[in-house]
Order: C-alpha cells, then structure tokens, then sequence
C-alpha cells in the first residue's frame, strides 16, 4: 500500500511539472476578416515560426499555460500580446494605411454628380460585366480639376470584336472606351527612353458636336531599352476546368503561352499551375531556356473538372514568391473565363484575397478567353487589385499582339499607381466631359471610394480624350496643366511630372492620323453604347472619320472599318441586304 501511495505521488508530480498546454485562437483584421499565413512567434519558442490556417485559426503546444505572443503579416502593423493558454485567444491585425486604401471602392476617373442608378450589372448568356455610370459635363467654374487611373488594360476592344463578330449586340457595360483607345496606342512611336513620362496634346473640333472642342493628350510612358529588361520570374496559372473544353478557350490559351515561351530568355524563370478539378503545380519554376520542357506541359494540359479558383490562386503566388527575383518581373499570369464556381466567388471577396498578395511586389496579368459564361468583371478585379493588366484573347492573331508585338508593355510595368490629374483655366473652358474612364456603379454609390492608380506597361500610349466647350470671352494661350503621379519602378519612389497644355486649335483634319483614329475609336465606343452625349451621330458617319484616318494596308485598321460596318447592320437592320424576289 506504502509502495502504491509512493507511485501515485510520482506519476502525479511527473505528470504536473511536464505539463502540455495548448494555445488556441483566432486572428481577424481591423475590419473582422479572417487572416491565413499570418507569421507567428512565441517567446517560450525562440525563432520557431507558426503560420495561422485558412480561417484565420492557430493552435500550438505550450510547455507553460502563459506566453507572449509576436503576430506579423505583410501590409499590417506587428502586434504582441500576453497570452493565456486556458482562454481562446481573439487577435486582430491593424492594417496599415497603404493596406487600408487597398480596400476602398477604386473609382476610375473623379468625376461629380454621377447618379448611381443609371445602369446595372449585365449578366446576359452567364457573363458578367461591371456596371458604369457614363461621364458628364463639368462646369469648369466650380470644379477646374479632375483625375483618372491610368492603365495598359485592352480587353474591351477584343471583347467588342467577338460580339460583332457573331453578329451579337454589344452589353453596354462591355463598352470601355480608354481600353478601345489602348488598343491602338502601340502604333503611335514612343521614343521615351527618359525616366519620365513625355505629353504631346492636341485641340481639335468635335466631329459629333459643332458647338464643343476635343482636347486629346498623348502620355508616354518610359521605355526600357532591350539590353536593360530586367529577368523574369513568370507563373503561367492556366484554367483547365471543363468550362474550358472549347476551342476557343484551353487550345487558344496553350498556343497563347507556347507563343510567349519564344519569347523568353536563360535568366527568364517559369512555373506553370493548373485548377480543374484539383490544383496542380504542372511545372516547377524552370529556365526560359528550357523551351521543349515547357511547350511540352503546355501542349500535355486538358480540360476537365470544376473551378477551384481561389486555391490555385493562393498555390500561384506562393510558388511565385518563392522564385522570387528581387528587382526583377514578378509576375502570374491568369488566363481562364473567370468562372470560379468554387470557394471565393464574388468579386468582392476575390478583392479581399488578391490585395493581400499585393504587398508581396507580385504583379497580377489576365487574360480573358470564351463566351456563355465569360467573367469580364471578375477578371479585370482581380487585375485592378493585383496591380497588374487584363487583355481578350479571341483569336491567336490577338494572341500574337498582346504577348509578342506588346510583349513588353504587357509584362514589364514602368510606373505603378499612376494617376493624371488635370486642372483647367476657368478662363478659357466653359465645361469639360471626359470620354472614358467610367466608373463602376458600387463605386460611386460608395462615399469612401477614391481615386486608386494603375499600372503602366514600357513604352505604353496612354490616350485621353475631354470634350470640352470654350468660353467666348477671349482665347487665353494657357489652356490646362497636367501632372502625372506615379511609383516609378526604378526608384520605387512617388513622383509627379508636371506639362502645360496650350490653347491651340488645329482642324480636324490636319491632326496626324493616329489621333483621328483615336477619335473615330471614341465615336465607335459612344455610339455603340448609345451615348445621350452622340445621339446625332450615327455608324456611317463614324466610318467615314474612320476611313480618313487607316492604313488600307494595314489589318488593324481594315478589321476597325469592318467593325463599324457590321455595328451598323446589327443596330440599324434595314440596312442589311434584302434578299432579291424571285
């Protein structure tokens, strides 16, 4: 019995001083979402890391039942606590300013007495769009300056083209008039090999309204020279759900990625992720080089399964990060139809996922392919929020655009949040109407919402257009002045470039051709969204302009005069041929 007694006193003080504790919690941000991969350390455990899990969750072991606690996590202020391993831990991540920014509603231009209820989501044949709400006139009086987001993004255009092309209406929310314009800014030469942006600006009449002027500004974007390209560090992250079973989608975008492969060089690095059914890390990051290796996963790639887009999202960015090239072109490329039928699916909650890879300096490109369910709003999100661009494949020729002729304007950014801001003389403009840069509908009804910058591509055209009415007082030879805010890529630093806009009109027709094609591209897009600023212009007249302005020998500029005509017979059926009478 003594014995006994002497063994339970033992077991019991044993099992007393090694004692097993265990910390569990939870981790929220400031705004109460969830936060996975937040960096945890406890004093009791040195240098030892834990991560916290999808939901923000954590449980570790304790040799003690009290600890402190150090939380980090990229774009959120360190905390430490004083812990208990008896209470279920609740911890909260402040944002810091930058990161808090990120999540206000991102208007494109600002602009003034918008009304929130003048359009709505489109979602005819499954696809989505973001609604927008058409700029209006602004008296120069009251508010002389305004901005918008400058950007390299052109899928509307290729977009439009596949609608027409079918002989389909056009969803008005389909129609961005400044990704129109960015379609064509490669034609127009860029020699900016400066580490600044360059303005050329033209006065000219108003094809559509005799009683108003167009102000066109031609911003260019610093230029990186061929033997300065920085290496590339690429994840190809490729939908092969069975959405994607088409001709148009998968086979397009593995001739799209085989075509971009040529193009890549020894210091180049690839990595390829597959979602359809599971996510898949096809290839492991691999030299440029090695182009068989690569075209051959690329070429092996089927479609089947569903889409759980927001894993291979997450499986992306971290393959990305560990391949990491510091002063290099960290990039994902996504190229899918957007339809994410699993996990995250609203385009709100894919915001919140990709600006917390924001911070990570990984920049975000998507393509778009396929109709039925194409998800243009998701896709240009994720773009906006990723800080990269968005293109339409359609076709392979359109592949060959915008991943070699644009190669590098489309991968290799220059300047990051860049904005253009310009104020008017009150003396010389009456009131001012900005073509494009449209904002979304959730933005505007939003009062927190705010101007939010984009990414520029080298040697990127940025194309705006205003129409503006005069004063009739007197010609002042001032007309506006403009400064463009940005984070150059080489300094990572803010900068501004100021330019002053004279007041010099030339006729319509002396213009350079390039800017009376942009013009005819901004009538196009007006009159196809039926714009209230356009009623009295119609296609032909369009045409015509358009005529003045293109190449016959060019491709680009027949397709954009074969678009119009075919805009004309789709909105304007008396015009079709009428079948003969027998």
């Amino acid at each position: 019995m003594y014995r006994l007694l002497i063994i339970l006193i033992s077991f019991f003080y044993t099992s007393t001083t090694g004692a097993q504790y265990y910390l569990r919690g939870e981790i929220k941000d400031n705004r109460g979402k969830k936060l996975e991969g937040v960096t945890i350390h406890l004093q009791s455990k040195g240098s030892v890391p834990f991560l916290s899990g999808k939901d923000g969750d954590f449980g570790i072991p304790l040799n003690k039942i009290a600890d402190s606690i150090y939380l980090s996590l990229p774009g959120y202020e360190t905390t430490k606590a004083w812990v208990h391993a008896g209470i279920f831990q609740q911890l909260t991540l402040n944002m810091l300013p930058n990161t808090a920014s990120l999540y206000q509603k991102n208007l494109a231009s600002v602009i003034t007495n918008l009304n929130p209820s003048q359009t709505s989501l489109y979602a005819g044949m499954g696809e989505s769009y973001s609604g927008l709400i058409e700029n209006g006139f602004i008296q120069a009086s009251q508010y002389p300056e305004t901005g918008f987001s400058l950007n390299i993004d052109k899928a509307a255009y290729s977009n439009i083209r596949r609608f027409l092309s079918n002989e389909m209406y056009v969803p008005i929310d389909a129609i961005r008039t400044e990704e129109m314009l960015n379609y064509f800014s490669f034609e127009n030469k860029n020699k900016n090999y400066s580490n600044h942006f360059q303005l050329e600006s033209i006065l000219t009449d108003c094809p559509w309204n005799i009683e108003s002027q167009l102000l066109l500004i031609n911003l260019s974007a610093p230029k990186i020279k061929l033997d300065h390209i920085p290496p590339s560090n690429l994840v190809f992250l490729i939908d092969v759900s069975g959405s994607m079973d088409h001709p148009n989608r998968l086979p397009l975008l593995q001739s799209a990625f085989k075509l971009l492969t040529a193009n890549l060089r020894s210091i180049d690095t690839v990595s390829i992720v597959t979602y359809g059914g599971n996510v898949s890390i096809a290839l492991y990051p691999t030299s440029g080089a090695e182009k068989q290796t690569i075209n051959t996963v690329i070429d092996s790639l089927s479609a089947n399964g569903e889409t759980p887009g927001e894993n291979a999202i997450k499986v992306a960015y971290n393959l990305a990060k560990g391949s990491f090239i510091q002063g290099g072109n960290n990039r994902v490329i996504l190229a899918t139809d957007g339809d994410f039928n699993v996990g995250q699916r609203t385009e709100k909650e894919l915001e919140e996922m990709i600006v917390g890879y924001k911070e990570s300096g990984i920049l975000l490109t998507c393509l778009g392919v396929g109709m039925g369910n194409y998800k243009d709003s998701k896709l240009e999100t994720l773009s906006k929020k990723g800080s990269g661009n968005f293109a339409y494949i359609d076709k392979i020729a359109e592949a060959e655009k915008v991943l070699v002729n644009e190669f590098t304007t489309t991968l290799y950014s220059v300047a990051r949040n860049a904005i253009l801001n310009i104020q008017f003389n009150k003396e010389a403009i009456n009131s001012y109407r900005l073509i494009g840069f449209d904002n979304k509908k959730d933005a505007v009804a939003d009062s927190t919402a705010k101007l939010s910058g984009g990414e520029l591509g080298s040697g990127h055209n940025s194309i705006a257009l205003f129409e503006i009415t005069p004063t009739k007082k007197y010609m002042p030879s001032s007309l506006a002045a403009v400064a463009v805010e940005f984070e150059s890529n080489y300094s990572s630093q803010k900068e501004t470039d100021k330019f002053n806009l004279t007041n010099k009109l030339s006729s319509l027709i002396e213009i350079d051709s390039s800017y009376r094609r942009s013009i005819a591209v901004a009538a196009f897009a007006g009159v196809l969204r039926k714009s209230s600023f356009m009623n009295a212009y119609q296609f032909n007249q369009v045409y015509n302009l358009a005529a003045t302005a293109c190449n016959p020998t060019n491709k680009l500029h027949n397709e954009l005069l074969q678009l119009i005509q075919k805009a004309d017979k789709i909105y304007n059926p008396s015009k079709r041929k009428k079948p003969r009478n027998h």
